[in-house]
């Protein structure tokens, strides 16, 4: 995208990252309740093979934040760090608290490891990602969120040079690669599976994702057309390692467990990246062709966070109300009803939320008269 078209209020490649990914991790929950149906080996192969297709919406998420984050801020000099963080209290911290604090409260049946008995246990839980089963991510985001200053850093030193672009880019490699060999040996089926299981929220984990998408906008004079020019590699690749995280998932036989398709995989590695990819040459395709669905895109990725955090909530009440009866019966038409309904109730109260208090605010903090 030129930088005039990062101008106008357009979609750019972290807004269809985010509503990407927004999209398809409302899924997840749905079908780790599907498996507690005893679902037939046919099912259970066809949800392992679903999970795995979703399985880049973290590493798509801190790509897209990075992404937008980096055009919107790195050259703005009047922007501090403070008055940075303040907009992201705002943005994204405010919604996260009311919304764990709606997890820990109304739905403690939702926590994860073990359950909070008294208050510093409560606490621990509220920061560390055990609210809920999505909290973990909103936990290694905001490590993102509070680390900008390196980003920048980063971003400011690389320039438009190509010599330390290359050198940014090998060395996150080199820092996944270290990561991911230690977290296979050490923690994934490791002798710490249990007692380091905190390790997979560190931002040490999803690094290279935020390194990626810093110099997808620094370089994005060169980035732009090589992926709109090798796109159909991206999909060979995609092809390639979508195959080879099924054959890892299903090496471990039945009933499939969702554990065993984690993040910090080479495979996964690769797959989250060729997907982003492709994502960002969709993007660029659609607003150079001024499609209108770039719009519909740039409005919903502003919400998606928002909505992300509510989907767990939208989805245990169905599942509640009516889910687990209908999942019993088919399979299928369950996972398809409350994964729409789940993804409507979920982006409508993110946007209902913000109407609301977008006019209650002026009235509860009327600006004082001197």
């Amino acid at each position: 995208m030129s930088d005039k078209t990062a101008l106008e209020p357009i979609a750019d490649i972290g807004d269809y990252l985010k509503l990407g990914a927004c999209t398809a991790v409302m899924s997840q929950p749905i079908m780790s309740y599907a498996l507690t149906t005893s679902p037939s080996i046919g099912a259970q192969t066809g949800i392992g093979i679903m999970y795995n297709l979703v399985k880049y919406t973290a590493p798509a998420f801190i790509f897209g934040i990075l992404y937008s984050t980096t055009r919107t801020t790195i050259d703005n000099t009047d922007l501090t760090y403070g008055h940075y963080l303040k907009n992201m209290w705002h943005a994204l911290l405010v919604p996260t608290i009311w919304w764990t604090f709606i997890y820990l409260l109304i739905m403690p049946q939702m926590q994860q490891v073990n359950q909070y008995h008294d208050i510093g246990s409560f606490l621990w839980h509220f920061v560390n990602g055990n609210a809920a089963p999505h909290l973990w991510y909103n936990t290694m985001m905001l490590q993102f969120i509070l680390l900008m200053p390196l980003f920048w850093a980063i971003g400011r030193w690389c320039g438009h040079n190509a010599k330390r672009g290359w050198i940014a880019f090998f060395g996150a490699i080199l820092i996944a690669g270290l990561w991911l060999t230690f977290y296979d040996t050490q923690v994934f089926g490791g002798p710490h599976a249990k007692d380091w299981y905190l390790f997979d929220r560190l931002f040490i984990s999803f690094f290279i994702y935020g390194v990626f998408g810093t110099l997808a906008w620094q370089y994005r004079k060169h980035f732009e057309p090589i992926i709109m020019k090798w796109w159909t590699v991206l999909v060979v690749v995609f092809v390639g390692t979508f195959w080879w995280t099924n054959h890892e998932l299903f090496s471990y036989g039945f009933p499939i467990s969702l554990g065993n398709a984690p993040y910090y995989k080479p495979s996964m590695t690769f797959y989250d990246l060729a997907v982003i990819g492709l994502f960002a040459t969709l993007c660029l395709y659609q607003v150079k062709a001024k499609r209108p669905f770039a719009k519909f895109v740039h409005k919903f990725a502003n919400f998606a966070y928002k909505a992300y955090l509510s989907n767990v909530f939208w989805s245990e009440c169905l599942w509640l109300l009516f889910g687990q009866r209908l999942m019993e019966a088919n399979t299928w038409v369950g996972i398809l009803t409350l994964y729409v309904l789940t993804w409507c109730l979920s982006f409508a109260s993110a946007f209902g939320i913000n109407a609301v208090w977008s006019r209650l605010k002026p009235r509860l903090f009327k600006p004082q008269i001197a």
